[in-house]
């Protein structure tokens, strides 16, 4: 039986809401599926990118954690 891994890509709105689009793999197939709205697609390729895609096209929410500067 293969073994399952997830991993998550999430970004904040303006109203500063978080989203999530977890991305999960098992074997070879890959399934990302967002915690907001429920769609779900299989990604062979690129499935963290298509997730960013997804929160910045659908819930408009485009702020990376990573890559936001810390608060004081």
């Amino acid at each position: 039986m293969p073994q399952s891994n997830t991993s998550k890509v999430s970004r904040w709105d303006q109203h500063g809401r978080e989203h999530v689009v977890r991305v999960e793999r098992t074997g070879v197939q890959r399934t990302i599926r967002c915690d907001t709205c429920g769609w779900r697609q299989r990604a062979q390729f690129l499935p963290w990118l298509k997730a960013a895609d997804h929160l910045a096209e659908a819930h408009q929410a485009t702020v990376d954690p990573a890559n936001s500067p810390p608060t004081p």
